[in-house]
């Protein structure tokens, strides 16, 4: 009995331990709830889009619209997204994150198939991305959201592929995620 006892001992102060941790992740953001989010892109867009109101309308011309729809989507629930801030230099460069949320650890880069030959060359595009990201402090999760209105990309399946997996650098994990809509 004394033994069942020690174990309860145990058990609770382990908790104890964890409940400032716990308090602290509730009401965080998840990627998996980004993800989601972001899923539901174009049923956003299709709203707007068929509103009586004619401010209301969304016209998806270029990179930046879509990182405007992108905030505007995800601010009210990931509370501490950051837009437009620079990473560290990687090499001789610099590269503009589009988004990040710390307590996600998310990095959300936004893309707009603006021709075909973006489409065919996005892929390189988005390896670029990881290199430099894999060394950013607060990005075990990349997820890339790209906007290929005109269908201009040739093989979206093989890209998904390509790109949505775990990779190992140093010891460290980053997952990369891919959302193509529409």
């Amino acid at each position: 009995m004394n033994k069942y006892i020690d174990q309860q001992t145990d058990i609770l102060a382990g908790l104890a331990k964890l409940k400032p941790d716990l308090k602290e992740a509730i009401g965080h953001t998840t990627c998996l709830q980004i993800k989601a989010a972001l899923e539901q892109f174009m049923e956003c867009v299709r709203y707007l889009n068929t509103r009586r109101s004619k401010g209301a309308k969304l016209n998806l011309e270029s990179e930046a619209d879509v990182q405007d729809a992108i905030y505007l989507m995800l601010r009210p629930w990931v509370t501490d997204l950051v837009n437009e801030n620079p990473t560290s230099k990687v090499g001789n460069r610099y590269s503009i994150k589009d988004f990040v949320s710390k307590s996600a650890r998310t990095v959300i880069e936004a893309k707009y198939i603006r021709d075909e030959a973006h489409g065919k060359q996005i892929a390189r595009e988005l390896h670029d991305d990881i290199e430099t990201y894999r060394h950013h402090p607060d990005c075990d999760h990349l997820v890339f959201f790209i906007y290929d209105p005109e269908s201009l990309i040739p093989d979206v399946s093989a890209l998904n592929s390509e790109i949505s997996s775990q990779r190992i650098y140093d010891g460290r994990a980053l997952y990369c995620h891919l959302i193509v809509r529409p």
